[in-house]
């Protein structure tokens, strides 16, 4: 495409961002109006009543702040609720009900609880890969057994890795892959904006289902609520593309929203499979973006460990379109007969909000605490727990060299705020934190020892390891875990270290300011 074509392009996705953009708005104004309007129309007409609602919300709030203190939560998340309920107890106690104890909520967590384990009965038996591992590594061994075991997924060899480390060697090799699908596309993604990444994408789609390609597409309603136009579903539709949004947006308060899709996952054929925390938004590939330049990495996998992203997929598609299907027609090897060289072992994991695991925390954790010699972290976000900041700070005082990488550029300042905020303790303890100076690091990336390393759309905050619906790719002995380490180290050398002295310098009004939005950081 020409420069004069790409610049037309772009200009007509942006006009076509104002119309949606202007669209929802103008449906979102409508409704909250319609909405406040009805409120005020009670509240009229049951002002004698005012005491007695009074009351009514005092001990609903008092109820309510008991039952978040006995519950089994992480202690952080139940402190900020019970700061907001107690602050406001007229309107803290239905708050809570309407955001986190909502029975359409709890409803929600039912059903993606039993679809999630119903998808394990198509696991392969990974025992003589868990063997292998143990007997090469013990440390290794504790990490992939608490995948396996507990959290679900298996191991693999015969699964080749090829990691990128900028967005656009991503794309350019996710449109090849796609340009090559015969049988099936799979894409589930959290945001999908339109502009030239989509626009090629999508070209390539139109023809694949043109020729009988079964593509099928998962986005999450409410990330891409300002991107996509309302007809987006009956459009991909007559391209004969098979859409579903992952919990439809509504201008009503649901507790369903605060479980988003957040993955990104593409699978073609069943054995070529990407992942990481590129989205199709033209930021991720470094154009048009407004945080300076755009770091963000992915994996794209060939062969058996595939299978783990495929029934990662068909789970959430069941999940929305409760269709029932043979998951074996989408087997890694049913269309690819030839072996695929083995790069180390490879386990593609999900973790989910609607079981009791932590699954994206505790794989951090694992190798955190297991380290030797070095763990080395990207992450957009530092919002940590009390967990995560015990290991780092372990870690780091046992003479671990800890290095973490955060954006230079935020793309949201409130929760750079709150980032920053983590900044003291953890270097105080010997870790030592980067900022990525030529603009905003979104890779989710931790390597450790040249043995182990992990690349997916795990955030280092709550919303990610507690409330949404996420996936990334743990490896072991694997030649890709020395270029994710190299990789590492030509971005420290575009990085400022954040020292003690900086810190330090830090105004009383902003230390105040973050203190105050750390208290609320796991509702952020």
């Amino acid at each position: 495409m020409s420069t004069k074509e790409t610049k037309k392009s772009n200009i007509g996705g942006v006009d076509k961002f104002k119309q949606v953009f202007v669209s929802k708005v103008l449906i979102l104004v409508l409704l909250l109006a319609v909405q406040i309007a009805f409120i005020a129309f009670v509240y009229i007409k049951l002002r004698e009543y005012v005491f007695y609602w009074r009351v009514f919300a005092l001990l609903l709030s008092a109820f309510v702040v008991l039952y978040i203190v006995n519950k089994k939560d992480n202690p952080a998340y139940k402190l900020a609720w019970a700061v907001v309920v107690c602050s406001a107890p007229l309107v803290g106690g239905a708050l809570y009900v309407m955001l986190a104890g909502n029975r359409t909520r709890l409803k929600f967590i039912e059903e993606a609880l039993e679809n999630h384990l119903d998808t394990f009965r198509y696991m392969p038996d990974d025992s003589e890969n868990q063997k292998e591992i143990k007997e090469l590594s013990k440390s290794a061994s504790v990490q992939s057994t608490y995948i396996s075991r507990v959290a679900g997924y298996p191991v693999y060899k015969n699964t080749s890795v090829k990691y990128f480390p900028v967005g656009e060697d991503n794309f350019n090799t996710l449109l090849e892959e796609l340009g090559k699908a015969k049988h099936f596309i799979f894409m589930e993604y959290f945001i999908i904006k339109q502009g030239h990444m989509w626009t090629r994408v999508l070209d390539i789609l139109k023809k694949k289902a043109k020729e009988g390609v079964d593509v099928r597409l998962i986005y999450d309603d409410l990330g891409c609520a300002m991107w996509l136009p309302s007809r987006f579903i009956s459009e991909m539709t007559g391209y004969g593309i098979k859409v579903v949004p992952f919990n439809p947006a509504h201008f009503f308060v649901n507790p369903r929203h605060n479980n988003r899709d957040h993955r990104k996952i593409t699978v073609i054929d069943g054995y070529v499979g990407f992942t990481g925390g590129i989205n199709i938004a033209d930021e991720y590939i470094n154009i048009g973006s407004k945080y300076g330049h755009w770091k963000d990495t992915g994996v794209m996998l060939k062969g058996e460990g595939v299978w783990n992203l495929t029934l990662m997929f068909l789970q959430t598609w069941k999940m929305l379109t409760k269709q029932e299907e043979d998951y074996s027609m989408y087997s890694p090897m049913r269309y690819k007969k030839t072996p695929i060289y083995s790069d180390g072992y490879v386990l593609p994991y999900g973790d989910t909000p609607v079981d009791s695991e932590i699954v994206g925390e505790n794989i951090y954790l694992n190798i955190i605490n297991k380290a030797k010699h070095y763990v080395y972290i990207m992450t957009p976000y530092l919002i940590i727990d009390n967990e995560m900041i015990t290991a780092l700070t372990l870690a780091a005082k046992s003479g671990i060299d800890v290095k973490i990488i955060t954006p230079g550029i935020p793309d949201k300042k409130t929760v750079y705020m709150v980032t920053q905020s983590y900044y003291h303790e953890l270097i105080n303890a010997g870790v030592r934190i980067f900022q990525y100076t030529p603009g905003f690091i979104h890779a989710k990336t931790v390597v450790a020892d040249d043995t182990v390393a992990t690349v997916g759309t795990i955030n280092f905050d709550y919303r990610s390891l507690y409330l949404h619906f996420e996936c990334g790719v743990w490896m072991f002995n694997s030649g890709t875990i020395y270029e994710i380490k190299e990789d590492y180290k030509r971005t420290l050398e575009l990085c400022d270290e954040v020292t003690l002295e900086e810190i330090k310098k830090t105004s009383g009004i902003k230390m105040l300011g973050q203190s105050i939005l750390r208290l609320f950081a796991p509702l952020l």
